[in-house]
Order: C-alpha cells, then structure tokens, then sequence
C-alpha cells in the first residue's frame, strides 16, 4: 500500500519525439485535472520542424500542465515531474526541472543511437554519469514493456511504440490519482472503427496504471484537491477553441449568419477547424486557396450582411494588408484574428511572440486607422473576440483581434458563459433611403459613432458606389479633391478614436492607483505579471499592474492612470513594440522589458525586474 501525500499544486512537463504522442498525453491529463475541478493552465511547446528526425534536439516536443487546488495563472516556471521518452528531451528539459524533482524516463531511448542523434558520447551517458544523482528518477523501459503487452494484438511495431504515451500516462494517473474512464472514453471515440487499436492503446493504459500499483518505484501517490472556483459548470479549453466560440456566440447574439474566409497558418488554423465542425449554427467556413482570398470573400460576405471574419499569423496578415485598406475604406465590419508566431518571414512557427502590435496599427498603405483588441489567456479569448464582433458591428469598421500562439494552444479552465449576461449586439441594416431627397440614398451619411449605414446589396433604393478609390463625403462618389481627401482621412480616424466614448475606463488589476512602479501589460504576458506582482505585494512591495485589452483605441483615463507612477515598465515579447506607442501617445518615459525567444516570461524574471525598480 503506497504513501499519499497532499499537495498544493504540481507542474509536470512531458516530452519526447514530435510522435511520441506528448501533446495527446498531456492534453489527456489536463482533462483529467479539469473533470477533479482543479485550477490550471497549459504550455504546448511543439518544434518550428513538421518532422524532425527522430531523437535529435530540434524534433523534441513539449507539454507542461500545471495544476492547483488554489488560483494559478501560469503554467509554471519550473516542472516538479520530467516524463522523457528519450536522451534528446532530457537534454533539451532538464534545466526545466526543480532540484530533487522527479524524471520518468524511458530507459529505451537512452541506447547508443539515441545518445549520438542527441549529440551525447557513451561516457556521457546521464543513466551512468551521476548527473542525475539530485533528482528522484524512475527507470521504465516503456518500450520494452509495452511491446511484450501488445505482442498479440496483431498490430507492427509502429503501432505498438505508439502506444507508449498511453502505457506513460497510466503511470501518471496512478500517481495523482486521477480516473482513467474519460480518457478511455476519448479513445473510444477516436479509434472506435479501429478496434485493434483502441484495445491496444486501453490496455497500454491500464498496464501503466498497474505497473504505478504494484512497482515498490512508486511508493508515494499525491492528491491535488479540487480548487475555489467560482460556482458554475467549466470545461477546458484552449485560446483558438474559445476564439471559434466567441464568435459563434457574437454571431448569435448579433442574429447574423457567420462566415469566415482563411488560409491555413500555424497557429491558427485550429480555429478554422473548430468553427467547421458547428454548421449546425449556420456558421460557413472556406478554406481558400491563399490569404488574399480568404480576406476577400470575407469583405464579400460583410456586404451581404453577415459577420465576416478572416484569420491567420503575420505572415498571411501582411498578404492581407491591402484588402485590409479595402475593408477600411468601404468601412464595413470585419473582424480580423491575428494568432501572433516568432518572426520575421516564416520564423519561429510554432513559438510565441507578440510582435505584431505595430503590424496591426500601421502595417497598410496610406492612413488607415484600425481598432485593436487583445485577449490576455486562453479563456478570456472568448471574451476578447466576442468584443472585437462588438465594435465591428457597432462601428461600421475592421477590428483587429490578437492572440499569440501561447493563447492559441495553451489551456485554461473556463466557465461556460450564460448568453443573457453577454453584451447586447444591435444590428439594423439600412432599408429605406435616408436623404430629404427621396430619390437619393447616401451611403457615407453617419450616426453619432460616426458609423455609416449597412445597406445589404439588393435592397431596392439603395443602390451606392464601392470601391478601393477615395470617397466623396456623403454620397460615395469617387473624388480626387485634395480637400476631401484630408477631411475623409481624418474622418476614418476619428471614428476610431470615437470608440473610446464607448468602451469601459481601464482599471487597475492588481496594487494601489499611485505609486513607485506600474507594470503595463498586453496579451498573454498577464499570468507571468499578475503572478509576479501579487508576489510583490506580499512582500509590501509599491507595484501595481495594468493590462490593457483595448490597444486602440486605449481607454480615456489610461494617461491620467499612467502619470501617477513614478516608472512604467512594459513587458513585452518583442523588440518594444507598446513602449513606443505608449510613449508617443503620452509622453512618459515608459521602460521597456524585452523577450524574443520563442518563450512566455517566466514569473521569475518579472519578480527580478519587479525587485530592480522598487524598495
């Protein structure tokens, strides 16, 4: 009978080869610390390489879960368990775990191919050189295991290594306690028509949960009770799926058809995959043959009265840059989602980063204002789209709404939303001329948000000019007088800046509204800060944070917020990038605080930061 401790919180890293299946198995565990009802957040770390040669460093694949009986915004600095399949994702992980942590390791990747595909000599060997001495190991041979289960399934040897997370995973379950029927479930319906291989993976993960039972390794089980979350039914969910559910909802709650034209892009494209499986709310998605053309098709379906989005990563946003002129001069409403990746070109695919921020305000021809709107978790995407719908509709205009690839594939619990509680979205299209004239329809005449009128084609009467050239002021027409280019440039710009009278005043998150040091975020840098700063304040440091989800226009009271600091310090994973903006909008000397590595901050580096700028 094995020992059970009790634990506040725990961060377990999985890795392995790209198909070792690391994503799948710790997507299976963040499930299950999901049904306990436990806190958590979630790290996918995939390789920039589709297929990297097995067991080399560049194809080693990450998961890190971390999951709480208390409030967590971050899936940790450090790991308290390493599962590695190979010497490779040792190699590339081990400085990501605590001392006197526990390494699950599968003896069978820690051959002499394995070692010098990873670059490690015989004499190195970290089984034999003492290096893992500190940490509490436990040697599997999972491969050798697995297949001796499986040698009479009538499966290759390919099918049976993939068992192998599976064998892994029934480990980790036994360890923490956690039922094994949902993900039994989840293969039943993945591998239901094949039967040879759902058997195999079901029995894989049994074996590991009995192997966890009766080996004298595991002499300890850990229980991480279920956290204080407020009262309602959750699921988890990552960035892009709630990203696909915002905009369902805002297209219900608008009452509008929703259509969204894409290119496929990593990190991206999962929402595209997600809003196709929902038909059944009369959602269309086409999957177009390049990025021009899935932001086109997107504006033809805004003219014909749908909610229209768009989507992709850098890369595709600047193929875009010109239809996103088009948009804006025919100021129809478009949502256009940007899951920012590590750049320039191609880059770091599957790595985060946040440097699109001036993509997204200045990266077209000619002025051409866009409203800009940011999610800061996986969660709170939801939220974040649904407003970008908000404005769009509203204002009669493009939205931006960025994410980053750290939102995108990362996981957080989520409180499903009571449609009653969401925003009201009022949508009324143009049916009658609107002039003293009754033979005249203006399709430039606006309202007090500056908003011109949506007149659907077809409609009798309202026939009216489009097209990429300047308009004239009211009536649409095509003009090239250089002051009615001047008066309608500065129109389009403060229409945008009109929506900060309808959009709520910035609050503090965190600290008091005065004081030595303000931490001004955006995007998925919040759990880092927020974590960092509560630390601080623990400590009586003079901290407060700030995050802002509306980036342009930014919110009324944000300058009068900024100057009661004595530092600003912007975090950010780019070059600086809102400092600049920050700066020129309201002349403080805000501090820029830089990450360019593919990598979310770690809690740890803010604190240090925190540390430097106050007493």
């Amino acid at each position: 009978m094995s020992d059970s401790q009790k634990l506040s919180s725990v961060v377990i890293r999985f890795a392995g080869d790209s198909g070792d299946g690391m994503q799948l198995t710790g997507s299976q565990f963040t499930n299950s610390a999901a049904l306990i009802g436990n806190d958590l957040s979630t790290f996918p770390d995939y390789p920039s390489e589709i297929r990297a040669p097995q067991g080399t460093l560049p194809g080693v694949s990450g998961f890190q879960v971390h999951f709480s009986s208390e409030a967590i915004f971050t899936p940790g600095d450090i790991c308290d368990v390493l599962v590695v399949m190979n010497v490779a994702a040792l190699k590339v992980n081990l400085n990501q775990l605590k001392a006197g942590g526990i390494i699950i390791l599968n003896t069978d990747g820690f051959d002499p191919k394995n070692l010098r595909l990873a670059g490690i000599t015989e004499e190195e060997n970290p089984l034999n050189d003492g290096s893992l001495d500190k940490f509490q190991v436990h040697r599997i041979d999972v491969t050798k295991m697995v297949r001796e289960i499986l040698k009479e399934s009538g499966l290759g040897i390919k099918e049976v290594d993939r068992c192998k997370n599976m064998f892994v995973l029934g480990v980790l379950f036994w360890m923490y306690n956690r039922d094994m029927e949902p993900t039994i479930n989840y293969l039943q319906g993945k591998f239901g028509k094949k039967p040879d291989i759902l058997n195999a993976n079901v029995k894989a993960l049994k074996a590991g949960n009995a192997y966890g039972e009766t080996t004298e390794s595991f002499a300890v089980t850990y229980e991480v009770g279920k956290a204080k979350l407020p009262s309602g039914e959750y699921r988890s969910i990552t960035g892009n799926e709630a990203t696909a559910y915002g905009l369902i909802a805002a297209a219900e709650k608008a009452n509008l058809p929703l259509f969204l034209g894409a290119y496929p892009i990593t990190p991206a494209t999962d929402v595209l995959h997600e809003l196709s499986k929902h038909k059944n709310f009369g959602v269309q998605t086409f999957q177009a043959e390049d990025e021009i053309a899935g932001i086109t098709s997107a504006i033809g379906a805004a003219f014909g009265g749908s909610l229209a989005v768009t989507l992709s990563s850098g890369p595709g946003i600047a193929l875009k840059g010109e239809a996103l002129g088009l948009a804006t001069v025919f100021e129809l409403p478009l949502v256009v989602c940007n899951v920012q990746r590590g750049g320039p070109s191609t880059g770091l695919p599957t790595k985060t980063e946040q440097a699109d921020l001036m993509q997204a305000y200045y990266g077209r021809n000619g002025e051409c204002p866009i409203p800009i709107i940011s999610a800061h978790g996986p969660n709170d995407a939801f939220d974040a789209v649904y407003e970008a719908c908000r404005i769009a509709l509203n204002h009669m205009t493009p939205v931006f709404f960025l994410s980053d690839g750290y939102i995108a594939n990362g996981a957080e619990p989520w409180k499903f939303p009571n449609s009653a509680e969401l925003p009201e979205i009022k949508v009324s299209f143009t049916k009658e001329k609107n002039s003293d004239d009754k033979n005249k329809f203006f399709p430039y005449l606006r309202d007090e948000k500056l908003a011109r009128p949506w007149a659907i084609p077809g409609t009798p009467g309202l026939e009216h000019r489009i097209g990429g050239l300047e308009k004239q002021n009211i009536t649409g027409n095509i003009s090239n007088d250089p002051d009615n280019h001047e008066f309608m440039v500065k129109l389009r710009q403060e229409k945008v800046d009109r929506i900060a009278d309808y959009i709520p005043l910035q609050k503090l998150d965190s600290g008091q509204e005065k004081g030595d040091l303000l931490i001004l975020g955006w995007g998925s840098t919040y759990g880092a800060i927020k974590t960092a700063v509560r630390l601080a304040l623990n400590e009586g440091k003079s901290v407060s944070h700030v995050h802002l989800r509306y980036l342009n226009p930014f919110p009324k009271n944000l300058g009068e917020i900024l100057k009661n600091f004595k530092t600003v310090l912007i975090p950010e994973m780019n070059n600086g990038q809102l400092v600049k903006i920050i700066r020129d909008k309201y002349f403080i000397d805000a501090t820029p605080l830089n990450k360019i590595q593919g990598l979310p901050f770690k809690v740890d580096e803010l604190k240090q930061a925190i540390d430097s700028y106050t007493r």
